[in-house]
């Protein structure tokens, strides 16, 4: 356990000694701010509709940002050629991973929370309950963690931080529109398209102030399955 959460503040502070994490911060919050003030304050709403659209737009940019946040994390230290260095540590691949991966995780989550003040505003203006808020930023930081372990497994395929992101991409988009699919197919293959969407049917009670363990469940295993995977690509390269 120290040695992954050692190797997670190693990737923590790494984040923040790089203008790439200064970059992905400024952009994410600066375009999240813009979206909320042109687009979900538009019309009038309900605050409680407001808080939805709010995280709806959130769960967009978190998806998106996500890609961006992992797409070093195992491919940097090849394209670096630290990675073998990585290797021959004292220290097992889940290790690695797991660590590189909580350490991204954490950047991500203050992410998420420095937009906090924008439910605040609604807040201000209506009535809006603090369960509804828990609830939306727990399934951002759900959703959130799912596709930053799709980008973890896309970075460790290759030593290309940009190819990194479009095999991450590769996975992710087709798992976002499962749910597309399954409209034009026949149970029980409806039914397992539409589970298996990332965003769909998982996020909407998140984001309408409902927490179902089914929904944990899901974003814990997608977590789970794709640092396993990056695991096992580790495993592989190092006896290559």
């Amino acid at each position: 356990m120290r040695s992954i959460l050692l190797i997670a503040r190693r990737e923590f502070t790494s984040i923040f000694r790089s203008p790439q994490g200064f970059i992905i911060a400024a952009l994410y919050l600066g375009l999240v701010g813009l979206y909320f003030n042109l687009q979900v304050l538009k019309g009038e709403k309900y605050s409680a509709d407001v808080l939805k659209d709010f995280f709806q737009a959130l769960s967009g940019f978190t998806m998106f940002f996500s890609i961006f946040i992992s797409m070093g994390l195992i491919a940097k230290e090849r394209e670096s050629h630290t990675f073998p260095l990585l290797l021959t540590s004292p220290v097992k691949d889940f290790q690695i991973v797991l660590g590189k991966f909580l350490g991204a995780y954490l950047f991500l989550i203050l992410l998420t929370l420095a937009t906090i003040y924008m439910p605040l505003l609604v807040m201000v203006n209506g009535k809006v309950s603090w369960g509804h808020v828990f609830s939306g930023y727990l399934g951002i930081t759900m959703l959130g963690g799912a596709c930053l372990g799709i980008g973890t497994f896309g970075s460790s395929l290759t030593r290309s931080q940009i190819v990194a992101i479009f095999v991450s991409l590769g996975i992710g988009v087709p798992m976002v529109l499962f749910w597309l699919l399954g409209k034009h197919v026949d149970k029980p293959l409806s039914d397992i398209f539409g589970y298996m969407a990332i965003h769909n049917i998982h996020f909407s009670s998140f984001k309408s102030g409902k927490i179902h363990l089914r929904d944990i469940v899901f974003y814990f295993s997608i977590m789970s399955f794709f640092l396993f995977a990056a695991t096992r690509m580790l495993e592989s390269r190092r006896w290559r």
